[in-house]
């Protein structure tokens, strides 16, 4: 429960994901108006975030509400995964890499059905850290204070001693109030130096307050 601990998120942070502009372009390719694919998909996406619905599912969602063939389907579903999982921050990673063994490590990703299975076989997030939260398997989505607690549970230690790094400002507030500290992603190498910082100074002693 005293370890000093490094909690990350996946997209922005451990892998690079820039808009590919894969709906805008087949929003085109069906003569749809701007806009039409997120308007009809929206409780689909909400739902494969929190689990409540089987890639099987999603595939049949997308080919019923945007007139896709089995073919057309594949290709949709292609894209979306090619512009979830991005590329690699293989910076930060090897950094990563090199603190096995200094302290707990661990993933809370807002993620989506399938992304375990992806994401282990591309860049095996699991021998990375010694474990991953993902929002599709737990039912919750940061910034729910739930999402945090559970990556604490998950590794056994106490929020205070807990950095977690995001590119999302709402979710760096909420893992503050849920009494971690918390660096809003910008760069690799701000993010390498808070971390350092962070296990320089060791577990908190309880009842200390933690600085950001």
């Amino acid at each position: 429960m005293t370890a000093t601990c490094v909690i990350l998120d996946i997209g922005g942070v451990l892998e690079i994901t820039p808009e590919t502009g894969w709906v805008q372009r087949w929003e085109e390719r069906l003569e749809l108006p701007l806009g039409t694919v997120h308007e009809r998909m929206r409780d689909v996406w909400r739902a494969g975030s929190v689990g409540s619905i089987s890639e099987r599912e999603v595939h049949e969602q997308v080919a019923a509400r945007l007139g896709l063939a089995t073919p057309q389907v594949e290709a949709f579903i292609a894209d979306l995964w090619a512009e979830y999982l991005g590329t690699p921050n293989e910076e930060l990673i090897d950094y990563v890499r090199g603190l096995r063994g200094s302290c707990r490590l661990g993933i809370l990703s807002n993620s989506f059905v399938g992304a375990r299975e992806r994401e282990t076989s591309l860049y095996h997030f699991d021998e990375l850290v010694e474990q991953i939260v993902y929002s599709h398997e737990i039912g919750i989505e940061k910034p729910d204070l739930r999402a945090f607690e559970a990556a604490c549970a998950s590794l056994d230690v106490r929020p205070e001693n807990c950095l977690f790094i995001d590119d999302v400002a709402v979710n760096i507030e909420a893992a503050q109030a849920a009494g971690m500290q918390a660096h809003l992603f910008e760069d690799n190498a701000r993010t390498v130096t808070r971390i350092a910082a962070h296990l320089d100074a060791g577990p908190l002693a309880a009842g200390r307050v933690p600085l950001g």
